[in-house]
């Protein structure tokens, strides 16, 4: 991965001007799940986003999860339309690294998603995931629906209590409703699956999140 070092969200008039249609193409299913990797979705299926520094790993732990029908990777929360990699990294889209979930409701919980959320990354490093430092590594739990607002926001006033009591800072999360995602380059799609000894960088608390779900 590339290591970008902004330390400050940029502007939307400093902002990279981006460009109206995606630059690239991509494979028409999931590498892992042999299901479509764009929607529309089957009914009955919801969609959450989550950023977790690289999306990489992320991916790969949600992708693994019964339940879950479909992963992508891509950029979330920024200005630019429709940015590269090479973009992102910069610190001039906005963006951070994001990984989009299609679940069933019926098989895997909100919570449960929410729960793998915590627990693999440190949702308290602002700009920066371990050695990944930018905003573009930035975490970050974006809701589609009111329930999954409701869940969203008490656990994450559960998980702050729950680390406050072990040391920890305050969560700095980006939380809101999910705005457009944008779909990475082909070749960050099931990244980890291509190339399983590939890049992973997750700096975990430790701290369980204490709702079982």
């Amino acid at each position: 991965m590339l290591f970008g070092r902004k330390s400050q969200m940029v502007g939307a008039e400093q902002a990279l001007p981006g460009r109206p249609v995606r630059p690239f193409s991509l494979a028409p299913t999931h590498a892992v799940l042999g299901t479509p990797l764009e929607g529309p979705w089957p009914a009955g299926l919801q969609v959450a986003y989550f950023a977790l520094g690289c999306f990489w790993g992320g991916e790969e732990l949600f992708w693994q999860v019964p339940g879950v029908y479909s992963t992508a990777v891509g950029y979330m929360g920024g200005t630019t339309p429709n940015p590269t990699y090479e973009e992102t990294c910069t610190g001039m889209t906005g963006h951070t690294e994001a990984v989009q979930v299609v679940y069933d409701p019926a098989l895997v919980s909100y919570e449960q998603l929410l729960k793998l959320f915590w627990e693999n990354h440190d949702p308290t490093q602002g700009y920066r995931q371990g050695n990944d430092i930018g905003t573009q590594y930035r975490s970050g739990a974006y809701w589609t629906t009111p329930e999954q607002e409701e869940t969203l926001e008490r656990s994450l006033k559960t998980y702050a209590a729950v680390l406050a009591s072990q040391g920890y800072d305050p969560i700095t999360t980006e939380v809101g409703p999910a705005g457009t995602f944008y779909y990475a380059e082909d070749y960050h799609q099931q990244y980890l699956h291509k190339v399983p000894h590939g890049y992973r960088c997750h700096a975990k608390t430790g701290v369980a999140y204490p709702v079982s779900a």
